[in-house]
């Protein structure tokens, strides 16, 4: 991690609007994958506050459009679109970039998948590894001349605390000799989100575009969750304070020109050398450049192969 820590005014309990509130983007383009529900479609509506006009990016595009309507009924938010894309099929993905027209000026990439039994794609990728990662990294990578257009566009990945169970495992990225594990299979794969967002601002500074990775917090899919979770109520945070970091990342004006970090709670966090039990602060191993670089190759001959 390059020189002193990134802090700001926000935090654990900051929410996504208040966020919102303090940039304006009209005129500018975003992306949002998974934005159908949860966090994902409360970083969509916080952006749409700024004036952006807003894409939501989703598999249910039924969703998807109900989102849509939400946001478009809010006032002062910016026009909104829903187009399909299913992060697992690399065609999905080609189709998204074939049809985007014009520059692109924030990626918000948030959709994922948890712990799933084992599953792999057509192409014989690990499910968790195929929609976390190389979906995301074939979505940017194809939309980077439209991010270029912009000459300070943004990405944003958004990883988790998990990825403190596994680094990204080169040698088997699926589980061929392993045995498969569902944490292991997320870790990995959140690792890599990381990795990517380390390697694109490397590669991309050029292009003035940056890539920032997160951890939202905890935000339990319902209420019920809550007091059945394993964590102490008060570390869980609602779908708005969970959406809050990455909408800092994705509009901030404190977070320009600022890439390849990871961020928890709206402010940058410390390096670790082993997992805590609490899970807080960001492995060594996801920050690596030689690891990022590694990842990058892989990740171009794994899509170049279909």
């Amino acid at each position: 991690m390059s020189m002193s820590a990134i802090t700001t005014p926000f935090g654990f309990d900051s929410t996504a609007a208040e966020i919102a509130a303090t940039a304006d983007l009209r005129g500018r383009r975003v992306v949002v994958t998974g934005a159908g529900a949860g966090i994902g479609a409360e970083t969509a509506r916080a952006i749409a506050l700024t004036g952006a006009e807003v894409t939501l990016a989703v598999r249910d595009i039924a969703a998807g459009e109900q989102i849509a309507a939400q946001i478009s009924a809010t006032a002062g938010s910016g026009p909104v679109r829903v187009v399909g894309l299913d992060l697992s099929d690399l065609g999905s993905v080609r189709a998204f970039v074939d049809g985007w027209d014009g520059p692109l000026h924030v990626l918000v990439n948030n959709a994922g998948v948890r712990e799933l039994p084992q599953t792999y794609t057509s192409a014989g990728w690990e499910m968790h590894f195929a929609s976390n990662h190389l979906g995301h990294f074939a979505l940017a990578t194809g939309l980077r001349a439209a991010l270029a257009r912009d000459g300070a566009a943004r990405v944003v990945s958004v990883s988790s605390s998990g990825h403190q169970y596994s680094p990204v495992v080169f040698d088997d990225l699926n589980f061929a000799f392993r045995p498969y594990d569902p944490q292991l299979a997320y870790g990995q794969s959140k690792t890599a989100n990381v990795l990517f967002a380390v390697e694109a601002t490397r590669r991309w500074a050029a292009d003035g575009i940056v890539a920032n990775a997160l951890m939202p917090g905890a935000v339990p899919a319902n209420p019920q969750q809550r007091a059945a979770g394993s964590l102490p109520p008060r570390l869980y945070k609602t779908v708005e304070q969970g959406a809050a970091t990455s909408v800092l990342l994705a509009v901030s004006p404190l977070l320009e020109g600022v890439g390849g970090r990871y961020f928890v709670d709206c402010n940058e966090t410390d390096v670790v050398d082993r997992r805590r039990t609490d899970l807080t602060g960001v492995a060594r191993y996801a920050l690596d450049e030689a690891n990022a670089d590694r990842l990058w190759g892989t990740s171009l001959e794994l899509i170049a192969a279909q």
